[in-house]
């Protein structure tokens, strides 16, 4: 319990500091702030790794796509590769629900960073142009775009299916797909207490080329992640 406790403090205290010392930076050059996102991913692990002794393993580095485009579909148990994805690849640029926005410094971190939003509880014409808003931003930068094909945090052990919005983004970018599994719900789970003395894989898994059908990728995605997940349980 005392561990948890040290956690969340030093852990919440310190995201809090990083977005107050780079308040000013919103007004100069994106890749200033996205240092601070980089910053926070260290932050993490550093308590991840101090008041709870967990380890940080990455494995499948050789997988990373290099010199072309492509986007990120990666397995969502935790709040960690929220953060700690951003020391692993260039930056990339979050798909996320439209509330997170409206949260105080941190939202604000969000909008300048470029993050695109969504209200997954209407149908209105904002959401209507969503791939489109992906389509351009993904043309625009060289940073990979990422997405949660969960759609929400999930427990270690769930397995519901994704969700068809996957393959719709992969359809509308024409780019290949980086398929990520990382077993952070068994240190830091959806609810509930963190679990000491354990270890957080993240798994770069092989990319799914660009000729399938929008159908055969999901299912080809899915049984990728899935399979690793349910090696590193």
């Amino acid at each position: 319990m005392l561990r948890n406790l040290f956690f969340l403090v030093f852990f919440y205290s310190g995201i809090i500091l990083i977005c107050l010392i780079f308040l000013p930076s919103f007004i100069l050059p994106v890749r200033v702030v996205l240092f601070g996102g980089k910053l926070m991913g260290y932050w993490a692990k550093i308590c991840l790794r101090l008041f709870l002794g967990t380890k940080v393993i990455l494995k499948g580095e050789e997988n990373i796509i290099k010199n072309e485009k492509f986007f990120i579909a990666c397995s969502h148990q935790s709040m960690f590769e929220t953060f700690f994805l951003q020391t692993v690849f260039n930056s990339p640029i979050f798909i996320l629900k439209k509330e997170l926005l409206s949260i105080p410094i941190f939202g604000w971190y969000l909008k300048k960073i470029k993050s695109i939003s969504i209200d997954r509880n209407k149908i209105n014409k904002e959401n209507l142009d969503f791939y489109d808003k992906i389509k351009i931003s993904a043309n625009s930068t060289d940073r990979p775009i990422i997405i949660f094909p969960q759609a929400t945090r999930v427990n270690p052990h769930e397995r519901p299916p994704f969700k068809k919005g996957a393959s719709r983004i992969y359809e509308a970018l024409k780019i290949k797909c980086q398929p990520v599994a990382i077993n952070s719900g068994l240190v830091w789970p959806k609810k509930g207490l963190l679990n000491a003395g354990k270890t957080i894989t993240i798994s770069i898994l092989k990319p799914i080329e660009t000729n399938l059908e929008s159908k055969n990728f999901l299912e080809v995605l899915e049984s990728s992640i899935y399979n690793e997940l349910d090696r590193l349980s």
